[in-house]
């Protein structure tokens, strides 16, 4: 399951709703509005296999690695989040819920850097790797 934070533009999540991926957003979908940043993580946790989109930096934190859901911190702009989402789940290393898993992620349009369950250091990876 995808999620969209409620800080996600409702342009930007209509253009995800008219194509894949299937997606839903906190306070609209799935959850209520105004969750603090622990709630949504406490709630994330009583979910399957979830990957949460947020333009929130406090979100690409190590220690929120966790292996039931992926964290994507989208470090662009409002109106290129769905690109963003999109481009994340076509890469080969993402493009699966299995893949995502255990890591947050830090998107931008220069590249991805991520951290995993357990890992010591933060990998980066290229946009190169998607096709």
């Amino acid at each position: 399951m995808n999620i969209l934070d409620e800080n996600i533009l409702e342009s930007q999540r209509q253009l995800l709703l008219s194509r894949r991926p299937p997606v839903r957003q906190i306070g609209f979908d799935i959850g209520r509005q105004g969750l603090k940043d622990k709630e949504i993580i406490t709630f994330l946790l009583q979910l399957k296999r979830v990957t949460f989109f947020t333009l929130d930096s406090d979100f690409y934190r190590r220690t929120l690695c966790h292996a039931k859901y992926c964290l994507v911190y989208l470090d662009v702009r409002q109106h290129e989040v769905a690109v963003f989402v999109r481009r994340l789940l076509r890469h080969s290393q993402f493009h699966t819920a299995a893949t995502r898993m255990g890591k947050v992620v830090r998107v931008s349009s220069v590249g991805i850097t991520a951290w995993r369950l357990h890992a010591e250091k933060e990998v980066s990876v290229n946009w190169v790797e998607e096709e």
